[in-house]
């Protein structure tokens, strides 16, 4: 008996043994049972949900509701479910659970009246592998705060918030001029000429300095960065964005970190060379001022102001400073030859209010009512960063009768705004008269959020107003823009490309001197 017993015992124990060992060894099988439970567990726990989330397309296993989507322009797809749907809806892209907020006073209610439930900045897995949570637009929490503040005040004391910076602008506006003038009225691109304009500004504030239009540097950087933007909004950066671990093993990201890279060199260079020339008596751009502020904080524990963070920030501020305003300016442009009869009346208020032979300022805006209109209607209907940038809810949040869970991804949808056709009469057509009264005065519209709202929104919003008018002014003070021999104003096609930062169609363009 006591034989048998043991054998027993030692029988069962051997078998444990044996199988934990088997179960062990099977990593596979392992982590299928912990995944199972993991799932099982979530799904228990969402079942009792403190309330109900926003309605919308029921998800396909894996791929969510991307069978909904067009990938090179999602913004469309959106602005059809927010039909069906409403003013908040959920959305599957692939695995990745979004909430889409629509309609400028849905938007408005979150990111202005509910400001700190939808504060923070959504983790999108490209950015946090190019910017690892540091700069201002990516950042989230003190960090941010302290970022924020120091750069705001920063560009502010070197101008950029004041009047000077009106000669700073005009100083890029002769040799813009210049150049155009360089074709004798032959057709040319406008993207790589207006990048080079528009960053020669943020430039100045930066490094001290701007740069050539020949400059062979300067123009595979802003080549860089703007195949950056586009590559940032593509199919193939969005699926990395829903699958990243799939899409990591197929190298989805491999471009855009390269350009990242590329683009990083170049800064850390430029930081090197300042650095090396640093004078806390004499400091004349944002990277000296912050070079400063490196030394006045080395001695705390807590010390956001290392150089990694810095490449971040130029990052930011040269793409915020660069792309949206050059790319609402091609526009501008791209919209005058389609629309020949607005860029005459623009002409004719700009020889009416600025003397031949001067260059425009920013006191000129107040006579100009039509000229502005055409330039806040050009950022209306360009809707250059449709999908805007992706907030998240720091807790979970009571919205429109809806309850959204902590972490979820916000997508404030400023397409919906800027196309609401309860606050636009024409949404879908060109037309200045929107900024304009009976009188034809200036009006400015509520809905007018080109630039986000809230704590979240553009930090070179004050700097690209200025910028618009009077680059825009000064072009067409100086020169006609016609499309080229053999194309006719109905041809011109006001559809976008492709990208996070939504540029016209590739196209030419002739500047016809005015006499």
């Amino acid at each position: 008996m006591f034989c048998k017993d043991t054998m027993s015992i030692f029988s069962q124990k051997l078998f444990n043994t044996m199988f934990l060992s088997y179960i062990l060894t099977r990593t596979d099988l392992l982590l299928y049972f912990i995944t199972s439970i993991i799932l099982f567990y979530f799904w228990i726990n969402g079942s009792k949900s403190k309330g109900k989330m926003p309605p919308g397309p029921k998800p396909l296993p894996l791929i969510g509701n991307l069978n909904l989507l067009d990938l090179k322009r999602p913004h469309k797809s959106l602005m059809k479910l927010s039909e069906k749907y409403g003013e908040v809806f959920t959305i599957h892209f692939g695995p990745k659970k979004m909430v889409v907020i629509a309609g400028y006073s849905a938007v408005k209610d979150a990111l202005v009246n509910q400001a700190d439930d939808f504060g923070d900045r959504a983790g999108t897995p490209i950015f946090i592998l190019t910017r690892k949570g540091k700069g201002i637009a990516f950042s989230n929490g003190d960090f941010w705060k302290v970022i924020k503040r120091f750069t705001l005040s920063t560009l502010r004391d070197f101008g950029m918030g004041k009047k000077t910076i009106e000669g700073k602008i005009q100083d890029e506006l002769i040799p813009l001029i210049e150049n155009l003038k360089s074709y004798n009225g032959n057709p040319f691109d406008t993207e790589l000429i207006m990048n080079n304009a528009v960053s020669n500004v943020i430039c100045s504030f930066m490094f001290g300095e701007r740069f050539d239009y020949n400059d062979p540097t300067f123009k595979k950087i802003l080549q860089i960065s703007s195949e950056f933007a586009k590559l940032a909004g593509s199919p193939k950066v969005l699926m990395y964005n829903f699958f990243p671990r799939i899409a990591y093993l197929f190298g989805a990201h491999k471009q855009i970190v390269q350009y990242h890279n590329e683009l990083s060199k170049f800064f850390l260079k430029r930081i090197k060379q300042l650095r090396q020339e640093f004078d806390k008596n004499a400091i004349s751009g944002f990277i000296g001022a912050y070079l400063m502020k490196q030394e006045q904080e080395s001695a705390k524990a807590e010390n956001y102001f290392d150089d990694e963070n810095l490449v971040c920030i130029i990052h930011d501020l040269f793409a915020a400073g660069t792309e949206t305003t050059a790319t609402t300016l091609r526009w501008g442009i791209l919209l005058m030859m389609k629309y020949p009869e607005i860029q005459e009346k623009v002409q004719e208020e700009i020889r009416t209010h600025i003397q031949q032979g001067q260059l425009p300022t920013l006191d000129d805006r107040k006579n100009m009512p039509y000229t502005e209109a055409v330039i806040h209607e050009t950022q209306r209907f360009a809707d250059i960063v449709p999908l805007n940038v992706s907030h998240t809810t720091p807790c979970d949040v009571n919205f429109r009768g809806y309850c959204i869970p902590k972490g979820t991804d916000i997508i404030p949808f400023l397409t919906s705004v800027l196309y609401d056709n309860t606050q636009w009469e024409t949404p879908y057509e060109f037309n200045p008269n929107h900024f304009l009264d009976e009188d034809g005065k200036f009006v400015k519209r509520d809905a007018f959020l080109p630039f986000s709202a809230g704590r979240r929104a553009c930090v070179g919003e004050s700097l690209a107003r200025k910028e618009l008018f009077l680059f825009f002014t000064g072009l067409l003070q100086t020169f006609t823009f016609c499309p080229p021999p053999g194309v006719s104003r109905e041809k011109i096609s006001v559809e976008a490309d492709s990208g996070f930062i939504l540029p016209p169609l590739p196209h030419l363009v002739c500047a016809k001197l005015i006499n």
